[in-house]
């Protein structure tokens, strides 16, 4: 501000810093007004190639998408064993796929924290977990039940790989926002690396990791009812199978299992999270 607006506001009883924050923001204005800008045009341009402009399918086929709707709201349970069945290979499937992630997501994750372990390190093992967070379960899926055949085995390999970069991205974060503090004194009492991570990093991170790994395992359930379609166990063949032969009836008692299964897993997990953070 100038000393002519200064001598102003201070006649008119108003801060210079108040005064300065009432003046309208210009740059900050153009800035919004440049990014809404760029996703509009990222919006249009994408219209046709992504055939959003089929959205009038919706109201002229509304008819078929009523009767298909129909038979699903009516669920068939003839064979409620063989889905429950199913669905308990698939929380099965989920569970070892999130044990495995986690036992091998731990050496990675400190190995990925830019304060545990040196750049060179650090890089190399980021890039690594990132390849494995970048491809899909389900395209890991159909890479195992290629080389190790058809069946639950290759679910849970596909959602081990998957899931340990993100597991370790997760743990890698809790670790490099720790209190160093505590590291610290340990160092000076004159111990070693593995000492400094075992009694100053674990403790810190305990009650975060163990939160994630509940959310990663309720996730990893609802990833694992799909993996049965490629031929890699659980429930999704079931579905898959079902839906193919036009049994609508029995893909909605399918889906009813699975959505109670899950609700379920995470009202426990939900519960058990709120217990250790």
């Amino acid at each position: 501000m100038t000393t002519t607006e200064i001598d102003r506001s201070a006649a008119a009883g108003i801060s210079p810093v108040i005064q300065d924050q009432l003046k309208p923001d210009i740059k900050g204005f153009l800035v919004k007004l440049g990014l809404v800008s760029v996703i509009a045009a990222l919006l249009g341009v994408s219209y046709h190639p992504a055939e959003v402009n089929n959205w009038t399918f919706l109201i002229s086929d509304a008819g078929n998408m009523a009767t298909f709707i129909a038979e699903f709201l009516q669920p068939n349970f003839i064979d409620i064993d063989v889905y429950l069945w199913k669905m308990l290979e698939t929380v099965q499937i989920a569970l070892w796929g999130t044990f495995l992630s986690i036992l091998f997501g731990i050496p990675c994750a400190l190995l990925c924290s830019s304060n545990i372990s040196p750049v060179w390190i650090v890089q190399p093992m980021r890039r690594m977990m990132d390849a494995c967070r970048a491809i899909n379960e389900l395209v890991f899926a159909i890479l195992f039940v290629a080389a190790v055949g058809l069946g639950p085995f290759a679910g849970v390999m596909a959602l081990f790989i998957h899931n340990l970069g993100i597991i370790s991205k997760l743990f890698s974060e809790a670790v490099e926002s720790i209190d160093t503090r505590p590291v610290e004194g340990i160092r000076s009492t004159g111990a070693t690396r593995l000492q400094e991570i075992v009694y100053g990093v674990i403790p810190q991170v305990l009650p975060l990791w163990s939160s994630f790994s509940l959310y990663r395992f309720e996730t990893l359930v609802r990833s694992a009812t799909v993996l049965g379609i490629v031929g890699a166990g659980g429930i999704g063949f079931t579905f898959y199978e079902s839906f193919r032969s036009f049994q609508y009836d029995k893909a909605g008692a399918i889906i009813l299992v699975v959505v109670i299964v899950v609700s379920l897993i995470d009202i426990l997990s939900a519960r058990l999270r709120k217990a250790l953070v």
